[in-house]
C-alpha cells in the first residue's frame, strides 16, 4: 500500500518539486510526467499506475486535437512561401504616410498573421526580423517599435484559429467553434487599443513615430495593385474562418481545407517546392510533438492531484478566503498571471483549467450576472485566453520578450525590451477588466451566430 499524505502537504510537495525542477531548467513535459509517475508510486500501489494510460488515451484519440498539426502546417507553409514579408510590405506602403503608421501597420499585419498562424513565437520572430529594422531605419523610437511587435505578436493566442483555444476547449470539454467566435471581438478590441495607443503617442510627439518621406509613398493605383497581391492568402484565411463560423465544418475539417489551401497559395506565389514542404513538415512535427508531450505529462500530474482530493482542497481553500464569486475570479486571474511569469502556456492550461473550471461552474452563472451555464464557461474560457496573452509580455520570463531578444539588434539592452512591453501589458489589463465587467463583449457574437 502507498503512503497517506495530508492534501495540504501534498499540494506543497507536488507543486514545490514541480517548480524546483523547472527552475533547474528541465523540460516541462518530462518534469510533469516524471513527477506524476513518482508520486503515483509513492501514494498508491502498482494498480494506481493504471491512471497513466487512462488519462493519456482520451487525448490520443481526441478528434479535436488533430486540428493542431494542421493549423501549424498551414502557418508554416504560408511563412515559407514568403507571404508574411509581402503582407507587411503591402500594409507598410499603404499606411506609411501616417505618423506612427509603421507601428500601426505592424500591429495590423500581426492581427492578420494571428488569423493565419495561431502560434506566438512565429509572429514575434517574423515581425522582429522584418518590421524592426524597417522602423529603426526610419528613426522610430525603439520602445514603440518593439512594443508594437510584441503586443501584435501575442494576438495569435486570442484571434482564431488559436492553438491554445483548441487545447482549452478539449480540456474544458467545450465547443472549439464557440470559443473561437467568442475570442474574435476581444482580439480585435485589443488590436484596436494597441493601434490607437501607438498612433496617439506619435501624434502627440511626432519624433516617436515619424511618417515615411513623401518620395517613398505610393500612389493610390499602386496601393490597389499591392492589395491585389495579397488576395490569395487573405481569401484563404477568410474561407477557413468563414467555414468554422458558419458551422459548415468543424475546426478540424476547416484546418484540413486551410492546409490544402496553403499549398495552392504557395503555388500561386511560385514557392511550392520540396525544401519548402520539408521545412514546413519539420516545423509542424517539432511544434506538435512539444504540445502533445506537455499535454500527456501535465494531464497525468493533474489527474493524480485531483484523484487525491486536490480539487476539493483548492475549492475549500478559495471558499475559506471569504471572497465572493468576483473575488475568487480575480484571485484566479492573478494566479494565472503569476504562473505566466514562470511556466509556458500549455503547462498553465493543463495544470489550472481542470481545477478552475469546475470551481467557476460551481459558483454558477447567476453569481456573475450571466444567463446560462454555457455562457459562463465560454466567458471564463475567453478571459483565460486574454490572460494568457499577458503571460507572454510579463517580465521576467515572458516568452515574447525573449523571442524579440533573439532578433533585436545587440545594442538594445534587455531592460529596454522589458520597458517597451509595459504600456502594452497595461492595455491588456484594461482589456481583461473590460471583458470581465462587460461579458457581452465575449458572449454577444457566439449568441448571434449560434442563437
Amino acid at each position: 500500500m502507498g503512503i497517506e499524505i495530508d492534501i495540504a502537504w501534498l499540494t506543497l510537495i507536488m507543486f514545490g518539486s514541480l517548480l524546483a525542477l523547472l527552475m533547474a531548467g528541465l523540460p516541462l513535459a518530462f518534469v510533469t510526467g516524471g513527477l506524476a509517475c513518482v508520486f503515483l508510486f509513492i501514494l498508491g500501489d502498482e494498480r494506481a499506475l493504471n491512471i497513466v494510460p487512462s488519462r493519456i488515451f482520451p487525448l490520443m484519440t481526441n478528434y479535436q486535437l488533430s486540428a493542431i498539426p494542421l493549423f501549424i502546417f498551414m502557418a508554416a507553409m504560408l511563412e515559407r512561401a514568403g507571404i508574411i514579408n509581402d503582407m507587411f510590405d503591402v500594409i507598410y506602403k499603404v499606411m506609411g504616410g501616417l505618423k506612427g503608421g509603421l507601428a500601426a501597420a505592424t500591429i495590423i499585419a500581426s492581427t492578420i498573421l494571428a488569423a493565419m498562424v495561431g502560434v506566438i513565437g512565429a509572429a514575434v520572430v517574423t515581425m522582429g526580423i522584418i518590421a524592426l529594422p524597417a522602423m529603426l531605419k526610419r528613426h522610430y523610437d525603439p520602445k514603440i517599435a518593439m512594443g508594437s511587435i510584441m503586443a501584435g505578436g501575442t494576438l495569435g493566442i486570442l484571434i482564431p484559429p488559436s492553438i491554445l483555444a483548441i487545447i482549452y476547449a478539449v480540456v474544458a470539454e467545450q465547443s472549439v467553434g464557440e470559443l473561437f467566435i467568442g475570442a474574435v471581438i476581444p482580439g480585435l478590441m485589443l488590436s484596436g487599443m494597441y493601434i490607437a495607443y501607438v498612433v496617439m503617442r506619435s501624434y502627440i510627439n511626432p519624433a516617436l513615430g515619424p511618417a515615411i518621406p513623401v518620395e517613398e509613398r505610393v500612389s493610390n493605383r499602386e496601393k490597389v495593385q499591392l492589395i491585389g497581391k495579397m488576395a490569395a492568402p487573405i481569401t484563404l484565411v477568410a474561407v477557413v474562418l468563414g467555414i468554422i463560423f458558419s458551422g459548415v465544418a468543424t475546426p478540424v475539417e476547416a484546418a484540413g481545407i486551410g492546409t490544402f489551401g496553403a499549398f495552392i497559395v504557395a503555388a500561386i506565389h511560385r514557392k511550392l517546392d520540396w525544401p519548402t514542404i520539408r521545412e514546413a513538415c519539420t516545423t509542424t512535427l517539432k511544434a506538435s510533438a512539444m504540445v502533445i508531450w506537455i499535454m500527456f505529462g501535465a494531464t497525468i500530474f493533474v489527474g493524480l492531484y485531483v484523484l487525491e482530493g486536490g480539487q476539493q482542497f483548492v475549492q475549500d481553500a478559495l471558499a475559506a478566503t471569504g471572497l465572493g464569486p468576483w473575488g475568487i475570479l480575480i484571485l484566479m486571474q492573478i494566479l494565472l498571471v503569476i504562473l505566466g511569469m514562470f511556466l509556458d502556456w500549455v503547462g498553465i492550461l493543463l495544470l489550472c483549467v481542470p481545477i478552475f473550471v469546475p470551481i467557476i461552474k460551481a459558483l454558477g452563472a447567476a453569481a456573475f450576472g450571466l444567463d446560462s451555464p454555457e455562457d459562463l464557461v465560454l466567458w471564463f474560457g475567453v478571459l483565460y485566453l486574454v490572460n494568457m496573452q499577458m503571460s507572454f509580455l510579463s517580465p521576467p520570463f515572458g516568452y515574447a520578450l525573449f523571442y524579440l531578444r533573439g532578433v533585436a539588434p545587440p545594442e538594445i539592452p534587455m531592460t529596454d525590451i522589458f520597458k517597451s512591453a509595459l504600456p502594452f501589458l497595461f492595455l491588456q489589463i484594461v482589456g481583461l477588466v473590460l471583458c470581465m465587467v462587460f461579458p457581452q463583449i465575449i458572449t454577444w457574437l457566439p449568441r448571434l451566430i449560434y442563437g
